[in-house]
């Protein structure tokens, strides 16, 4: 696992060519049991009527955001998949009045004690692994009953070693990182939906 950029580039289309490249090689590191576990758990948590949570901060938590859509209504679609999901990263009331009041580690975890509960599941996103917020979220999940998914880049840090099912990208660029984590959000929101559809109405679909 290299640094990226690690050179100056003397036109885009050579960065384009690399980047493209080492986005691709990224993806290709998650362990392949590892998204078999974490397709497993939240097919497990849809089939028992359990939320899904997900948080991330910064760019993450966009893609937390998303991942909300797309698996509410992607995993829905077509199917008799009734997925809840909720973004904890969308609350923006809620998240600053945590933070103003209480401390910045504690805005997911402090959301998780009043909304989880046992058998729940847990998916957070972090490039580094290492965000305080995100880390206390695991360890609340953890000691909670939640099964946990991270999804993580660089050293993994420790959400690599608190969670359940660890989804580490192996690259040192956050914008690749992030690309690969939204690439495997679109991976098991689209993988769950199609497990649920026949092979005779797979060409009138779109995913």
């Amino acid at each position: 696992m290299s640094k990226f950029p690690g050179k100056k580039y003397a036109d885009v289309g050579a960065f384009v060519a690399d980047y493209a490249e080492l986005t691709a090689a990224a993806l290709k590191s998650v362990r392949p049991s590892e998204i078999d576990r974490a397709v497993a758990a939240l097919r497990h948590a849809v089939e028992h009527d359990k939320l899904i949570f997900a948080c991330g901060n910064g760019g993450s938590a966009a893609i937390a955001n998303h991942l909300s859509c797309d698996c509410s209504k992607g995993i829905a679609a077509d199917t008799g998949l009734r997925p809840r999901v909720v973004s904890l990263a969308s609350t923006v009331e809620l998240i600053t009045a945590i933070a103003n009041d209480v401390d910045y580690g504690e805005v997911f975890s402090h959301q998780l004690r009043n909304a989880a509960r046992p058998g729940d599941v847990l998916i957070t996103i972090s490039s580094s692994g290492d965000s305080e917020n995100i880390v206390r979220a695991l360890a609340w999940a953890r000691d909670n009953g939640m099964t946990s998914i991270a999804m993580s880049g660089f050293s993994g840090g420790r959400s690599a070693r608190t969670a359940d099912i660890n989804l580490h990208v192996a690259a040192e660029n956050y914008g690749i990182v992030e690309d690969a984590h939204q690439g495997l959000m679109h991976i098991l929101a689209q993988y769950l939906r199609l497990s649920e559809v026949t092979a005779d109405r797979m060409p009138a679909l779109r995913f």
